[in-house]
């Protein structure tokens, strides 16, 4: 920190504040003091010692778009690749508590025409421990999408059900 301007008294309220940025090399250089401008000046006016920030020339520019280009082909790729590599998806639909021994679920499951896949379906308990699974067949079907029902028997009461994972056979 630097000593106070001694030619600006502290503590009077009407004191006008110190010119910073003449102190530290960067005052103004024009003929009107800076309470007196009007603001109608040209803010690109380099006469004050401020320079506008300088524009990227055309090869940067090019850079930047070109760079932009390459990120968004990336991000294509890597999910086009990452839908290749998992083409059998399932959505949770619902599921319903028929009885003590068994649930009901609903699961959409979505994978290419004509293929066929094996989901698992278990029914969980209130604290989450497994009372009840089942392997369902998929397919093959016309349709990419497919809504399936299917009924659990659980050992007790069960709380959900739920889709654990579906693979291609």
């Amino acid at each position: 920190m630097t000593d106070p301007d001694p030619a600006v008294p502290t503590g009077d309220a009407n004191a006008p504040a110190p010119d910073l940025a003449a102190r530290y090399g960067r005052g103004r250089t024009g003929t009107q003091p800076p309470a007196a401008r009007t603001g109608q000046e040209d803010p690109w006016d380099e006469a004050d010692g401020v320079r506008p920030r300088p524009k990227l020339s055309v090869g940067a520019r090019v850079a930047v778009a070109l760079a932009l280009a390459a990120g968004v082909a990336i991000a294509a790729w890597f999910t086009i690749v990452d839908t290749r590599r998992d083409p059998v998806t399932f959505v949770d639909v619902g599921f319903s508590v028929t009885s003590p021994e068994e649930v009901e679920v609903t699961f959409d499951v979505s994978m290419p025409p004509g293929t066929e896949a094996v989901c698992t379906v278990t029914a969980l308990s209130r604290s989450f421990a497994e009372v009840g699974a089942v392997d369902v067949e998929v397919g093959p079907d016309e349709a990419r999408t497919t809504r399936n029902v299917v009924t659990i028997a659980t050992t007790e009461l069960a709380t959900t059900g739920v889709v654990d994972h579906c693979d291609l056979r």
